[in-house]
């Protein structure tokens, strides 16, 4: 049977746990064969493998191949051939019904076959559905490549791979993908929260996703994040700096007082006033934080019993003016310092600074839900939510590339709990994450996620990859640094999508954060094609070296490599630096110098 047999490859000489080790059959000439009319590669790195046994298949992954795969007692003659291949078992099948997982082992001397159309279509030929087509098996290319979305998004998930790889046009892919229709029907009411940190995605998925920009484009929302809605403590790092124990209490007390007056004025729906506190999400005017603090820090008084302000000028807080007093002075005359002042001037002229600097509005002047001096807002934190994840497109794009660096960090730890505190808290509801689950895709998650960062965004990308998926809240990182990502998050990514890496150190992460059986697959990372992928973990049903789809080229992100030898060899047309300076100055790439003012009018083709 097996001399006649197109796909016998060899038998079986050893078996250790899910590794096995096949002495490859002297048939076997070249690297190629051709069965059914359809060419394989035959006993490569990666290539899939069948045993069969009775009624049912088992199938494992090529992971070594040549004299290092022999057993270790071989004879010294046999090695030398080099006739030896290690398997990495994965699964089996009966019948049509492919399983992850073994319920038993081969025997020695069992045949091992290759693994034909056939076969591929038992494990990735079905069309369940919450499976999702992402591209084409690279030995097969005829075979698409289907990954499970509920175990995609609920065990978490990354794609990793060095810069150039193919990165983000993977991640633009999976994600239409997931969106579009398919056979088996597509998830148009997904939810899916993008943070797009270099503005790469915009007109990749425009047509399928809301975009919110902190620089908006024509047909891009503005990107809002109240102040108000951030922890205390994490608010005053950014606008106030370092503070010590005293300091921090004259803040906080003044921020609960102003919390207090809000409620007390106007009830919100389901705040018990008496379970107040200093980090609930309640407006207040960081206006009159400014202004009360400093004229508490800044009065001087006169009279006998030193109780007399000697104010000039009361100051402005909507226009942040500083009141004004009589200098203090030496002697029994006055006037007298505040003797109960708090030692916070420095910090107050910190926390104005902020305010005054216009690249900071879209987190502490926010639009409609800026506070008055008052605490009312027009808008509350429904309508911010509502926009980000309740409109009717299956996506949303935060665009941070306008956000300064100094508080980019900030700003992603505080959407990332804005989102998650109102899906962990409305669990119970049909707009929590449990009836209506979210994929938070974190786009360059080494810069906010390495193991000695300790912001608030590494805590909640941690909290996330721990507890989400009991709530409905899946985390998908994007990163060219794998060896700069928390060990403890990369290890909750239940699917593992790594494209080219050429960093010894970061396949190495890669590694290690699957089982060792793998390990021989993962060698290939060096030398995969831009854009193929190894994808293992538990959406996959198994390892597999995969040709992830390209998107329609209007659908790439706009991370491509400039044409540098195009455009050198190009002659130089006008060139007007003013503009570059002009954008620079307006942080906004579509500045101009001065706008044209045309008239259009109606041309009449009508002949006379």
């Amino acid at each position: 049977m097996t001399g006649s047999d197109p796909t016998y490859l060899g038998r079986v000489s050893a078996v250790s746990g899910a590794s096995i080790t096949v002495k490859l059959a002297e048939s076997l000439a070249s690297g190629l064969a051709i069965i059914g009319g359809h060419t394989y590669r035959v006993a490569q790195v990666g290539s899939f493998v069948r045993i069969p046994l009775g009624y049912q298949d088992l199938f494992g992954v090529v992971a070594e191949v040549g004299a290092t795969a022999a057993p270790a007692n071989t004879p010294i003659e046999e090695i030398e051939g080099g006739r030896w291949m290690r398997v990495e078992l994965a699964g089996e099948a009966i019948g049509e019904q492919f399983e992850r997982g073994l319920s038993q082992h081969p025997n020695i001397d069992d045949t091992v076959h290759i693994v034909t159309e056939r076969d591929l279509r038992r494990i990735y030929g079905k069309g369940e559905q919450d499976h999702i087509k992402v591209g084409t098996l690279s030995s097969a290319e005829n075979i698409t490549i289907r990954l499970s979305l509920d175990g995609l998004v609920t065990r978490h998930s990354a794609i990793l791979g060095s810069t150039g790889s193919g990165k983000s046009t993977t991640v633009a892919s999976l994600l239409r993908s997931i969106i579009e229709p398919s056979e088996s029907g597509g998830s148009s009411g997904a939810r899916i929260l993008l943070l797009d940190v270099h503005g790469e995605y915009g007109a990749a998925l425009g047509d399928v996703a809301k975009i919110f920009s902190a620089t908006p484009q024509p047909g891009e929302e503005p990107l809002f994040v109240p102040f108000w809605a951030l922890e205390a403590g994490e608010l005053l790092d950014f606008i106030a700096g370092q503070l010590n124990d005293n300091q921090t209490i004259a803040f906080t007390d003044k921020i609960q007082e102003l919390k207090e007056e809000r409620v007390s004025s106007v009830a919100l729906p389901g705040l018990d006033p008496s379970s107040l506190t200093v980090d609930s999400p309640v407006p207040f005017s960081l206006n009159r934080l400014w202004y009360e603090l400093i004229d508490f820090e800044t009065t001087t008084f006169t009279g006998q019993q030193r109780d007399q302000p000697a104010l000039e000028n009361p100051g402005d807080p909507t226009s942040l003016t500083p009141p004004k007093y009589k200098p203090h002075a030496m002697g029994a005359a006055g006037p007298f310092l505040n003797q109960s002042a708090r030692g916070i001037r420095r910090q107050l002229n910190l926390l104005r600074s902020r305010m005054l600097d216009r690249r900071f509005d879209f987190i502490l002047h926010p639009g409609p839900w800026d506070p008055d001096l008052k605490g009312v807002t027009a808008q509350d934190l429904d309508t911010l939510i509502q926009g980000w994840l309740g409109h009717e497109k299956p996506l949303t794009v935060l665009d941070l590339s306008g956000v300064p660096s100094a508080v980019l960090v900030r700003l992603i730890g505080s959407i990332l709990r804005i989102i998650y505190e109102a899906l962990y808290w409305s669990r119970e509801k049909t707009e929590g994450g449990v009836l209506r689950p979210l994929l938070v895709v974190m786009e360059e998650a080494h810069r906010y996620v390495s193991p000695e960062s300790g912001n608030v965004a590494a805590e909640m990308v941690k909290r996330i990859a721990k507890e989400g998926r009991k709530y409905g809240v899946g985390a998908m990182l994007v990163s060219q640094r794998p060896a700069e990502i928390d060990e403890t998050v990369l290890s909750q990514c239940g699917t593992l999508i790594a494209l080219r890496l050429s960093n010894p150190t970061d396949r190495a992460r890669v590694k290690g954060a699957l089982p060792d059986n793998l390990s021989g697959l993962m060698d290939l990372l060096p030398v995969l094609r831009t854009g193929e992928a190894i994808i293992a973990g538990e959406a996959a049903r198994l390892p597999v070296r995969c040709r992830v789809f390209l998107p329609r080229r209007e659908y790439r992100p706009n991370s491509h490599d400039p044409a540098v030898s195009d455009a050198w060899r190009s002659r130089r047309v006008a060139e007007g630096y003013d503009r570059v300076v002009a954008s620079w100055r307006a942080q906004r790439t579509t500045a101009v110098v001065r706008d044209l003012k045309i008239n259009r009018e109606k041309v009449d083709d009508d002949e006379e």
